[in-house]
């Protein structure tokens, strides 16, 4: 073996392994999967008793932390809500002068409208987390009806089995977000 090619080969054996040690570590991971609004999220998180990680995750698939996101369909806000449903929410009497443009607009009532609602879903599916992330997207009426019809039975081993393409990729990516969440920060 010549001498140049001894270099070469252990120049590209040590970018290697500079390259695996860069991306296994934390530090990258979190600058690769940030969470933003960490206050805002914690506090509505905590007003609903529901995992700040699940809330951060679903930000993440909806917006990617992109606080004035309109959807195709006309969702509104960080969380993606739909103005018939924010209306709703609204209506419930917990939440006052909330419009489509605040909703639109600020992410902390985005949030905290957001986690009200995955509180109320979590409450029509027994805390059954999977089940509360497909209706968050199909809705709860879709997913209450795959599940009477046998169709789905609300674990993610069985998310294949989801009618709804959009959906089911949807669950998987909340689900992978939030276990990345939980592994990086482990305080949240």
């Amino acid at each position: 073996m010549s001498k140049i090619f001894r270099k070469r080969v252990l120049l590209v054996l040590l970018f290697t392994v500079i390259v695996l040690l860069f991306l296994n570590s934390d530090w990258i991971n979190r600058w690769m999967y940030p969470i933003e609004y960490k206050p805002d999220i914690r506090i509505s998180a905590q007003n609903y008793n529901l995992d700040p990680y699940l809330v951060a995750a679903i930000i993440r698939v909806e917006t990617n932390y992109s606080a004035n996101a309109v959807s195709k369909k006309g969702a509104l806000g960080i969380m993606q809500l739909m103005p018939d449903t924010a209306e709703w929410i609204v209506k419930q009497g917990r939440f006052t002068n909330v419009t489509t443009d605040t909703l639109a607009s600020r992410a902390d009532i985005s949030i905290e409208i957001g986690a009200w609602y995955l509180n109320s879903l979590h409450q029509q599916f027994d805390g059954n987390m999977v089940a509360v992330i497909a209706a968050y997207n199909a809705g709860p009426g879709t997913v209450n009806r795959w599940m009477a019809d046998g169709v789905w039975d609300g674990r993610f081993e069985t998310v294949d089995k989801l009618p709804y393409g959009e959906t089911r990729h949807y669950v998987q990516r909340v689900i992978y977000y939030y276990n990345k969440y939980k592994k990086l920060y482990p305080v949240f």
